[in-house]
């Protein structure tokens, strides 16, 4: 279990312990995959951990692209997190309805905006259900809240960077979809994508960054999943998956085993997989 921190990951005791803190904003950062078949905002409206706001992940997202879900603009988010009463001098604590999904987006989301307090609920909505812990179904009382962000642009990179990354192999490239997606033996579920991944990448499933409980594994367990896949933790990282969010689980792992210098491919798959012009490699890595 990762000690609680106010930056990565929190317990649900955490959380509980500081949930009538006035600084505190708790986030549903619930977005599922379309063959899921479940709708992330009826699920917040059935039943949400007390003043959580809904963080549509889809909606806080740059509408210009034709990509799904891309880091949104800075004053759409501005615009957003005022309207929902997040801003300066805010903790947030994003949570999912799946355990530990769709969160660390969310909270990439905000480090690319240059607000890091902010943390991922270890277990999400499931294990605080499982705890007996309460929820409710109406929507928080919201005061507008200024907010000032920084972008880093450093956190993110485009296809340009990492087909550069790929072919100059100074970065070490990390795919966070399963492995039979990964050597191409396993359809895309975006219609039109070609099987395969960034030559050079690596192999780190989402799946297996998880306990049974759907929990992050420990430190040490999460360094050895990285070392396992022969990922060199000495190089920068770049994060990847099918459409950018879970991604973001790799990115919140690499920061809890105090691996700092990685970046989110926005793109992901959902791009490089549409393009003829850029290779793809299939088998083991």
């Amino acid at each position: 279990m990762a000690m609680d921190d106010p930056k990565t990951l929190v317990s649900t005791d955490w959380l509980e312990a500081h949930l009538k803190d006035p600084d505190l904003r708790i986030l549903d950062g619930s977005w599922f995959l379309p063959t899921m078949n479940r709708d992330a905002r009826a699920g917040y409206d059935a039943a949400h951990i007390p003043g959580a706001r809904f963080f549509d992940i889809d909606e806080i997202a740059d509408s210009r692209s034709e990509l799904p879900h891309m880091a949104p603009p800075v004053e759409k988010f501005v615009s957003r997190m005022r309207a929902m009463g997040v801003g300066d001098g805010h903790q947030v604590v994003v949570y999912d309805q799946m355990g530990v999904f769709s969160a660390p987006r969310v909270w990439w989301t905000f480090r690319l905006m240059g607000k890091m307090d902010i943390a991922v609920l270890d277990g999400g909505l499931p294990k605080w259900i499982a705890e007996g812990r309460e929820t409710e179904d109406l929507p928080p009382m919201v005061r507008d809240r200024h907010i000032t962000v920084q972008r880093q642009a450093g956190l993110v990179k485009d296809v340009t960077q990492v087909a550069h990354a790929s072919k100059l192999r100074d970065h070490e490239i990390i795919d966070a979809r399963a492995h039979g997606r990964f050597i191409g033996v396993d359809p895309e579920p975006r219609p039109g994508l070609r099987q395969g991944h960034i030559p050079g990448s690596k192999n780190v499933p989402w799946m297996d960054l998880l306990t049974p409980e759907n929990t992050m594994k420990s430190p040490d367990e999460l360094r050895a999943l990285f070392t396992a896949a022969g990922v060199d933790l000495t190089k920068p990282a770049i994060c990847t998956c099918g459409s950018g969010v879970n991604a973001a689980m790799l990115t919140l792992a690499l920061e809890i085993i105090g691996h700092r210098d990685h970046a989110l491919y926005d793109g992901a798959w959902a791009e490089w997989g549409m393009f003829n012009d850029l290779r793809v490699a299939t088998g083991e890595a």
